[in-house]
């Protein structure tokens, strides 16, 4: 993998404007870092070729399309080969309630960010789509109170 070029501050500035609204207009983006449009929007693209930016997600209400419960489900897997870890992503991002998956290291080798419309869908989902599975030897399910998401970059 070729090692990513270390952004100038002109890059982080458009990051932190796009992070924070990722629907600004060109124009309004060039403004607040102080561009003229055409080069804004060059490096906009550059930083997409690059895969600075990797995509422009859409942040929904869970709870309107009907996941009034959202959980975060812990596993630990007694396998840890690349087919099997592959095949146990691919698998549980295919379904309808998990929203993200995180591989981590530590203790667990995935945690999950599921919504659902009950506990008993909640219930059955581990049941059925996690612990049914020979890989998966400990589950736990932590439900999820709130959810805030930061609207500030990151910066290092």
């Amino acid at each position: 993998m070729a090692r990513k070029q270390l952004l100038d501050p002109t890059d982080v500035q458009l990051l932190a404007h796009l992070y924070a609204n990722p629907n600004l207009n060109n124009k309004t983006l060039a403004e607040a870092v102080g561009l003229a449009p055409s080069s804004c929007h060059e490096r906009v693209k550059r930083l997409y070729a690059s895969e600075v930016i990797r995509s422009s997600m859409l942040q929904v209400d869970h709870e309107a399309l009907g996941g009034h419960i959202q959980a975060m489900v812990a596993v630990r897997l007694s396998n840890h080969d690349r087919d099997t870890i592959a095949g146990f992503q691919a698998d549980l991002l295919d379904t309808n309630e998990v929203v993200s998956l995180y591989h981590t290291g530590g203790e667990n080798d995935f945690l999950l960010h599921v919504s659902v419309p009950n506990a008993l869908h909640l219930r059955d989902f581990v049941f059925d789509a996690i612990t049914a599975r020979t890989e998966v030897n400990h589950v736990e399910t932590a439900l999820v109170y709130d959810v805030q998401v930061s609207q500030k970059l990151p910066h290092y």
